[in-house]
């Protein structure tokens, strides 16, 4: 039996009040891509309820802690909280960092010692212009080439994507590698069998007003996947 795993690691840009004043002066940096990903958590939220077995979300900003990168990555902390003190790194990470990724862990395990395949799905968001280079995709599906199933899975979600939404410009392991650091990357190393990390992009261009009605496309392409995996 497959189950179906939702996570969004930058969903906001909260600060949460014992570390504020590292942020007093940096409330457009805060509310930029930089903070979070625009779009991501209301697209997450749009898709839970149909096609999650399980979720997880957070809200407060990567600039703090990034959810989504390794320990001993450049940008697990930002240029706001990477000059802290050993042992107030550790409290964020105590406090944030590690509760998360064990929640999504703990649960990962518990499918797979039932016998459950996993197909996790990491919701986030780019920006539609980076370093001056237009982005040319609406949808982005990165994963692992040399994984079977996450190489399937996404070669047939694009596929339906692209019969039922042709409308989006959907992209395998764009704007970024499937391989590089991340939650999913993470997983992979837990898990050698029985695990499919993908990681949703959203195009931010297309997720602010328009979240809905992106979100409801995907929606529709995922129930059309589910139903063919789980027969």
């Amino acid at each position: 039996m497959t189950r179906w795993l939702l996570t969004c690691e930058h969903g906001g840009c909260r600060v949460p009040s014992p570390w504020k004043p590292l942020f007093s002066r940096a409330q457009d940096v805060l509310h930029s891509h930089r903070g979070w990903d625009r779009g991501a958590l209301c697209t997450f939220r749009h898709l839970v309820p149909e096609i999650a077995d399980a979720a997880f979300y957070a809200t407060t900003t990567r600039l703090l802690v990034d959810l989504n990168r390794s320990p001993g990555h450049r940008d697990l902390f930002s240029e706001f909280t990477r000059d802290l003190g050993e042992g107030e790194r550790r409290r964020i990470l105590d406090t944030l960092y590690w509760p998360y990724r064990g929640k999504v862990l703990q649960q990962v395990k518990r499918w797979r010692a039932a016998g459950h395949v996993v197909i996790h799905i990491s919701v986030h968001s780019f920006t539609p212009v980076m370093n001056g280079v237009p982005r040319n995709a609406d949808i982005g599906l990165l994963y692992d080439p040399g994984r079977r199933l996450e190489r399937e899975l996404c070669r047939r979600w694009r596929t339906i994507l692209l019969d039922t939404a042709p409308h989006l410009r959907a992209r395998l392991n764009y704007p970024y590698r499937g391989t590089a650091d991340g939650l999913t990357k993470h997983l992979r190393r837990e898990f050698q069998q029985g695990y499919a990390g993908v990681e949703l992009e959203l195009n931010e261009g297309n997720v602010g007003r328009r979240c809905a009605k992106v979100a409801s496309r995907i929606l529709g392409s995922l129930h059309s996947l589910r139903a063919e995996i789980d027969g």
